[in-house]
């Protein structure tokens, strides 16, 4: 009797786990996207759907708050959504959020694109990089009333050059593509990208440019719960989200590092701080400590604009310009060259990055007061070390020529006397008695040629 109870407490045991293992709902990942879309933003989504991936998440969740970023960074993590094994939805949160430019790309790529009520998209025009910018127009002829959109009309972009043309164009057939993957309004999309509109969350969602309208993330897993999404390689994955937990991405040290080396300003303080202490280490050898601060700095500098859209002319203007501030400390050129390499520098720091691309720009104060400040540490520096070549020698061969000294010992051609508190062998054509004072005339090898002080004397008064 005891052992049957035994058996159906252990059966209903083994059914309550069950039970639990069957009920257990896959979690879901959050992961923040706010502030320009960059190098380092791209890199946390790329190992925030990997981690997705490793954990069996049921879907992943970009809160994206941005007005827009750098072409490479965004087609990065359109890539990523796209060739996801996990669901990616595009929540465009919270109210007073936005998804301008890039932001608009990546809503279209997503799998559920949703938006939170007082947010926008939009304004998808791509900011030519470097320089010609000024090519591209701020404002497109609008359709007049009653004037059909055709988005394949050239005319509002009548005044862009050719490179312009082939990068709107582009835009428009990779956000159109992008629309018809997902089966959204397509001519929407193009018309953000030629015609540079917006719309509204409750506007996008009328219009099937985005799927759903949600006040925040629990009303948003409550209403994508129980669609089935495709992903690639044909499978499908229908979500049980109602009741699953939210498991939020925390921003690490790698993401705020890379995203604070690959800001523009910071990469610009971070090559001059790399060039002076280079400058200081080779016209002070030995100090060690700026040659391996600077060498550091301008590495990271370095990587930085490699991931960066620099302007390679404006980059060789910073050097030339630098270039011609030392040369000033050298060259009798009553300061042309110290003005010239200021003028130089500061237009190569205005074209090095484009600024009108949102987030990535140089402020022109920064760009004032680095070019300023170049100068004066430039002819500082620079202006130390000529002075210190004009100063006598110190040390060395030369520096015991002339010095005085005093006889140790009594000797006629050869004995021993002590010179700046060092006991040297020393050589004398007269003889020498202990405790005269000596004059250093020459030196071969470890032994010196001296004279007694009165010799020499009268030899300077002859002269």
């Amino acid at each position: 009797m005891v052992m049957n109870w035994i058996g159906v407490g252990l059966l209903l045991w083994l059914g309550w786990m069950a039970a639990g293992v069957q009920a257990a709902v896959p979690p879901v990942l959050v992961i923040p996207v706010t502030g320009a879309i960059g190098p380092a933003s791209a890199d946390f989504v790329t190992r925030g759907i990997a981690r997705a991936e490793v954990e069996q998440a049921q879907l992943v969740i970009l809160e994206v708050d941005t007005p827009g970023g750098l072409d490479t960074s965004m087609r990065q993590i359109i890539r990523d959504i796209l060739s996801s094994a996990v669901p990616v939805a595009v929540y465009v949160s919270s109210s007073g959020a936005r998804a301008a430019s890039a932001g608009t790309y990546i809503l279209y790529a997503s799998h559920i694109a949703a938006m939170a009520p007082g947010t926008n998209l939009g304004a998808a025009t791509p900011v030519q990089v470097g320089m010609g910018q000024s090519d591209t127009p701020r404002r497109s002829r609008q359709p007049e009333k009653g004037q059909p959109t055709n988005p394949q009309d050239p005319s509002p972009a009548s005044t862009r050059s050719d490179m312009s043309n082939k990068q709107v164009n582009d835009a428009a057939a990779y956000i159109r593509s992008l629309a018809q993957m997902r089966g959204r309004n397509a001519d929407w999309g193009e018309r953000a990208v030629r015609e540079a509109v917006s719309l509204a969350a409750n506007d996008a969602k009328e219009q099937g440019v985005i799927d759903i309208v949600a006040r925040d993330r629990q009303d948003l897993l409550r209403q994508v719960d129980g669609k089935t999404i495709d992903l690639p390689g044909g499978a499908e994955r229908m979500l049980d989200t109602a009741e699953a937990p939210l498991l939020v991405t925390e921003v690490d040290w790698k993401t705020r590092l890379l995203a604070t080396i690959t800001d523009p300003s910071v990469a610009l303080i971070l090559m001059m701080i790399g060039i002076y202490g280079l400058f200081f280490e080779f016209y002070n050898p030995g100090m060690v400590l700026p040659g391996v601060v600077g060498a550091i700095s301008l590495i990271l500098a370095l990587f930085a604009f490699h991931l960066l859209p620099i302007n390679y002319a404006g980059l060789a203007l910073m050097g030339l310009g630098i270039a011609f501030m030392v040369s000033e400390a050298f060259l009798p050129s009553f300061g042309v060259l110290g003005l010239g390499g200021v003028a130089a520098f500061g237009f190569g720091a205005v074209m090095l990055m484009d600024a009108e691309l949102p987030g990535y720009g140089i402020p022109l104060p920064l760009i004032a007061a680095l070019a300023v400040t170049s100068a004066l540490f430039l002819f500082f520096v620079a202006g130390m070390a000529v002075r210190a070549r004009k100063q006598p020698v110190v040390s060395g061969r030369e520096q015991l020529l002339g010095m005085h000294g005093i006889a140790m010992e009594t000797f006629e051609q050869e004995g021993w006397v002590q010179v700046h508190g060092e006991q040297w062998r020393a050589q004398s054509s007269r003889p020498v008695a202990t405790g005269q004072r000596v004059r250093v005339t020459g030196r071969d090898g470890l032994t010196l040629s001296v004279a007694p002080l009165d010799d020499v004397n009268e030899v300077e008064k002859g002269e």
